[in-house]
């Protein structure tokens, strides 16, 4: 393959993730943008024209016209299914971004179309944007569980409420937060990254326990505080707690072994080794309270090194362009943190713990009667009506 060809790639979704894409996509030179795609027609236009390239406004329009081999998908999670799928179908390569889908039957329905078009076309890659995974924290973490360092994992508890989001933030749109435009709160929009990085670091939970608080703190329809349970298969436990409404927040992982405490706050990752393995000082020391000699280490972390999505896109390219290397996040992995995420929802209304594969039929039926029941009406939209009525009625006199 020459050493000179580029990979045609179509961007779907102009929002500002999407305008991230096209800045870096401009740098990568074994890329051509063939083409940009809205249905925000003058964003389309405007972001075409600063990337010399053309603007569609359908994706089937950017199918059927630009010559793309791959696609990236930025759109809102509801479309990531059928727009995936198509794309699928046409042979076209896919990074897509988080999460995969807004629940668990949605995302099995892309895994199976790729399953499908990979039996005419074994070379075909497909990505996710799971991007976190190329912070050196916790790609450190993940070094060092693999290891062995901590022996055998007894806890894992993950406070992670650095999230905040103001009441304009969920007002700046009539889709978010709602059961319609975004399937759910926090779990879908702002943790799909942490709920990846759990499942990445310690596996999927055979239990779970949740307890989600509906516009617990702001006026919207979906939940903006959890609070979760984990039992995993091997006998370790995990928690998750979360929120957008906490100041000034908190992002601290805590995972037990047998042979410490490893902590990331901050910034840092600090390793509490134990001297011998704690369940074998607990049922072989003769002393009833003491407690075994522990060491404080700092573990040093290469922080100078390249992240982001520049990089997970650089994965991709090269395994479509040569065959060669390992993405970043396959998108089968994608339905993974969506069993954590749907299971919490799911363990939340029904009140009891759900055992995991979750019941996708189970949770859908549930969103759809959500999205169907609702008579959640934003502030902005009642505003705004007042507003048109008032503007009406001056005219009317």
């Amino acid at each position: 393959m020459s050493a000179n060809r580029k990979l045609k790639i179509g961007l779907i979704g102009l929002g500002n993730i999407g305008g991230h894409h096209v800045n870096y996509l401009s740098t990568m030179d074994n890329v051509e943008l063939v083409g940009v795609c809205d249905i925000n027609k003058a964003k389309a236009d405007e972001v075409a024209a600063k990337a010399g390239t053309t603007a569609y406004y359908s994706h089937t329009e950017l199918f059927d016209k630009s010559g793309l081999e791959a696609v990236i998908i930025a759109v809102p999670h509801y479309d990531h299914t059928p727009i995936s799928i198509e794309a699928f179908e046409r042979g076209l390569h896919v990074l897509c971004e988080k999460p995969l889908a807004v629940h668990v039957n949605d995302a099995n329905k892309s895994i199976a179309a790729y399953e499908a078009a990979k039996q005419s076309n074994p070379d075909l890659v497909f990505g996710l944007m799971f991007q976190e995974r190329t912070f050196p924290f916790y790609m450190k973490i993940k070094n060092f569980i693999q290891s062995g360092e901590l022996g055998q994992l007894t806890r894992a508890t993950w406070i992670h409420t650095d999230w905040f989001r103001s009441q304009r933030y969920y007002d700046s749109g009539d889709w978010r937060a709602t059961w319609a435009g975004e399937g759910g709160g926090i779990l879908t929009n702002q943790c799909p990254h942490t709920l990846d990085m759990y499942q990445w670091l310690f596996g999927v939970p055979a239990q779970i326990t949740g307890h989600a608080h509906i516009g617990k703190y702001h006026h919207i329809e979906v939940e903006d505080e959890v609070t979760a349970y984990f039992e995993h298969a091997n006998g370790m436990i995990g928690h998750l707690i979360v929120t957008t409404a906490e100041l000034p927040g908190t992002n601290r992982l805590e995972i037990i072994g047998e042979n410490g405490k490893l902590v990331y706050e901050n910034e840092k990752l600090v390793f509490y080794r134990n001297r011998m393995s704690m369940l074998k000082y607990s049922m072989e020391t003769e002393g009833k309270f003491e407690r075994v000699e522990t060491w404080y280490t700092e573990i040093p972390v290469n922080t100078k090194v390249a992240t982001g999505h520049k990089v997970v896109t650089e994965k991709f390219v090269r395994k479509v362009l040569t065959g060669q290397g390992e993405l970043i996040a396959h998108g089968s992995e994608g339905v993974n943190g969506l069993q954590i995420a749907n299971g919490i929802m799911l363990s939340s209304f029904n009140k009891q713990t759900v055992n995991v594969p979750i019941d996708g039929d189970a949770f859908e039926s549930k969103l759809q009667e959500l999205i169907k029941t609702s008579k959640f009406v934003k502030k902005s939209a009642q505003a705004e009506a007042a507003a048109t009525s008032d503007f009406s009625k001056s005219f009317s006199v």
